[in-house]
């Protein structure tokens, strides 16, 4: 067989493979995978954007060593080169290889020497020792321990495994402050996991010595946080595993457990205690390794109390988990643990397709801010005519029912009733507010639809949110909440967030868009409704976000700003202001309250623009397309040529929610999108599907047999109905099915099959001839 004839499979098992088996490879432990990088970004309609597959990794001692591209023989070894070097980044190898099984190229992607090379290939030991020339026995000692994967019916995610790995080598380096950033819903907690794991089966612990199995501590800030982490742990026996809570202290008659390997509690326990502070009964250096959660919140900052925790145990190795990067807001942790040994960002797994897209709904209004004019009755607290409160003033200094119902029908009327919902509120007393407005507009005949969740609402809250957070129960279907709910809700099937209060960090900001980032089958996108521009984070200098087809609403009337000097946010907890100001609108200006729409676009770096701005950046991705309008209708008359040309848009970010709001966009809703890019491209006025229809059904159709014609007559009254989706080459077999039963039997009415899809492609010509 010539060279020429090899398939790519052909060369990887007749030519790569005894390479790399000569060499060693998936020998004596070490192992040859191909690894699927990212399944891409998620898009609309169930589809995804272009995923990355490695044709081989190379793993030895639980690192991945190198990456090789395969080339089938027939064409040049180099052409694997560029996906070589991505793949080996995205892994973090030091080496990347291409070929084509009768060449060979080799990158070292940490000195940037690379080239053509020779065989034999390097063996495993041979890898290992380039890429590591300082031996460090702690490395080897944790790379004999295989991760934990529940007997393969799972694996780690490529940044996972790298953040395991680069906070196991600042470890086995001796660092004893460790920080890792990813963004949230990238699963932190599974990370601390498996690190836990290698240090359990290794048996590190601070004498240097596999003396010992380890004492690790988990941190958090909030029992649900701590009781995830307890439950995501289950791998480990179950007497090495133990809670400090009041409970377990109370039962050892006021001692905390020393009898465990693993040890779980919250701060706030560990702080107090009848004796004095809990972690007080524990020798400084009982711990060997600590996990602090959401490490930004508190833990690492000069002034708190928890500080003081981790300074009493010093000579532990501290590793910090948090989501945000490093800003003025949370300098203090990044002071304490140093820069972080991995950072994945929010936007890395939204374009990795590892969290769900989202679009934002800016809802203006014309009582966005409020004048007392003397005219709406006063129900309690003190007020002056020309008295001004804007956003930050509203249900923590005013309270206007109206204006807060008046939101919930607006948000309500526009989203899926059934889909879970997060709403974040002023303070506790609001989230009871808007809890009960929701419940009275609400289509559900179910009375716990919407639930708060508060620090008020203790274990009833708690059980709310677990059964919220059960995919499989529908109720509660809305959370309302101040301040509890915007860390620490692993919910999956989030669909909505809803802002009712200012955001007043980018922290805080990022950790709330984290609610809805989590992926669930058959969510393609989850909406921010936001009431309280909170949207101007997006244009902060770090925001790393990238939100889709983002559906805000036109500025309302001008608005006054808050108040500079508005008050904290109540904490969960906290007491009501003794009085606030009650206003009761005029029964008309409670009927004039609206509510103005208009789009604003996303750029692919994450930042609003006009669309203006969005119609240019499709125009210069479409010219490097199309190169005029005979291409134009020549790729969008066949419907492979289509399918294909759709493809490389998708591959651009344009996928069917970007390309139906392009529609809106140009004021052609009811046209074809071969008409809506003709108008962008040439300027050409789009016809309407129905009016190039019309005209394949007159004209177009002379001399179809009349069972045929009827068939394609049906064809077009489903392209007006619903579009050129229709008429994708997958959807024929569908319409034949419909009409006569079976493909079978429409053969047998129609002729043969070929004659059929000639057809089905002839009247796409006509369609699109003019």
């Amino acid at each position: 067989m010539s060279i020429h004839d090899e398939t790519e499979a052909d060369t990887r098992a007749e030519r790569i493979d005894p390479v790399l088996a000569a060499a060693g490879w998936g020998q004596n432990g070490s192992k040859v995978r191909r690894e699927v990088i990212c399944p891409g970004r998620i898009q609309s309609g169930g589809t995804r954007g272009k995923g990355l597959s490695a044709d081989y990794v190379l793993i030895h001692k639980g690192q991945k060593l190198a990456v090789l591209e395969a080339k089938r023989a027939g064409v040049s070894h180099r052409n694997g080169v560029g996906q070589a070097k991505d793949y080996a980044t995205r892994l973090g190898s030091r080496y990347a290889y291409a070929s084509n099984g009768l060449n060979w190229y080799q990158i070292d992607m940490a000195k940037g020497a690379e080239g053509d090379m020779d065989l034999p290939f390097p063996t495993p030991d041979e890898l290992w020792d380039r890429t590591f020339a300082d031996q460090n026995i702690w490395r080897e000692r944790f790379g004999a321990v295989d991760f934990e994967t529940d007997g393969g019916k799972w694996e780690l995610r490529y940044y996972q495994h790298k953040a395991v790995n680069a906070a196991l080598e600042a470890l086995a380096k001796g660092d004893r402050r460790i920080l890792l950033t990813l963004a949230t819903g990238t699963g932190k907690t599974s990370i601390a996991f498996q690190i836990a794991w290698k240090l359990f089966q290794a048996k590190w612990n601070l004498s240097g010595e596999p003396a010992r199995r380890p004492r690790i501590l988990f941190l958090a800030d909030r029992n649900i946080l701590a009781d995830q982490a307890y439950n995501a742990f289950s791998a480990f026996p179950n007497d090495a595993v133990t809670r400090i809570d009041p409970d377990t202290i109370r039962k050892n008659r006021g001692k905390p457990p020393k009898n465990a390997s693993l040890f779980f509690t919250i701060f706030q326990t560990f702080m107090t205690g009848e004796a004095g502070p809990v972690y007080k009964q524990y020798p400084p250096d009982f711990f060997d390794f600590i996990v602090i959660d959401e490490c930004h919140r508190g833990g690492a900052k000069d002034e708190s109390e928890w500080r003081a925790v981790l300074e009493y145990f010093e000579p532990a190795t501290q590793l910090g988990l948090t989501a945000t990067p490093k800003r003025k807001h949370n300098a203090d942790t990044y002071a304490y643990f140093g820069e972080p040994a991995y950072t994945y960002a929010l936007r890395d797994g939204i374009e990795d397709g590892f969290l769900t897209p989202f679009k934002v709904r800016q809802m203006a209004s014309t009582i966005d801010a409020y004048v007392f004019d003397g005219s709406d009755e006063v129900l309690s607290g003190e007020v002056e005519t020309g008295d001004t409160f804007g956003e930050g003033d509203f249900n923590t200094r005013v309270i206007i029912e109206e204006r807060e119902l008046a939101r919930v029908r607006e948000f309500m009327g526009q989203i899926d009733q059934r889909h879970k919902t997060l709403v974040f509120c002023a303070t506790q007393v609001h989230a009871a507010l808007v809890r009960d407005q929701i419940n009275q507009v609400k289509v559900s005949q179910n009375p716990d639809y919407c639930v708060r969740v508060t620090a008020e609402d203790g274990a009833i809250g708690d059980q709310h949110l677990r059964d919220f957070q059960d995919n499989d129960k529908t109720i509660p279907t809305i959370l309302t909440t101040s301040q509890k709910l915007s860390t620490g809700v692993d919910a999956r099937n989030v669909r909505n967030i809803v802002l009712m209060r200012p955001i007043r960090s980018m922290i805080e900001f990022k950790q709330i868009i984290g609610r809805g980032t989590r992926v669930y089958e058959g969510k393609d996108f989850f909406t921010i409704w936001d009431f309280v521009k909170a949207h101007e984070n997006f244009n902060d200098p770090e925001w790393d976000g990238d939100p889709i087809d983002p559906e805000p609403p036109k500025p309302g009337p001008t608005v006054i700003p808050p108040n500079p000097s508005d008050p904290p946010e109540e904490p969960d907890g906290g007491d009501e202001p003794k009085e606030k100001i009650r206003i009761k609108l005029a029964d008309g200006k409670t009927r004039a309250i609206q509510f103005i729409a208009t789009t604003t676009y996303w750029s692919a770096d994450g930042k609003p623009i006009s669309a203006q701005e969005f119609l240019k950046r499709l125009f210069s991705d479409l010219t490097g397309l199309i190169t005029n309008e005979d291409q134009l209708r020549k790729v969008w008359s066949d419907p492979d040529s289509r399918e294909r040309f759709l493809k490389q848009l998708a591959d651009r970010g344009y996928d069917d929610g970007r390309l139906t709001d392009i529609r809106r966009l140009v004021d052609a809703p009811d046209s074809d999108l071969f008409d809506v890019l003709g108008y962008v491209l040439f300027t050409h006025a789009p016809k309407t599907r129905e009016d190039r229809a019309e005209v394949v059904k007159g004209e177009g159709l002379e001399g179809v047999e009349h069972d045929l014609k009827a068939l394609l007559v049906s064809i077009l009254d489903a392209y007006e109905e619903n579009g050129e989706a229709e008429l994708a080459t997958n959807k024929l077999g569908q319409f034949l099915t419909a009409q006569y039963g079976s493909v079978g039997e429409a053969k047998n009415r129609l002729g043969d099959l070929p004659e059929i899809k000639a057809a089905f492609r002839k009247m796409q010509s006509e369609l699109y001839s003019v």
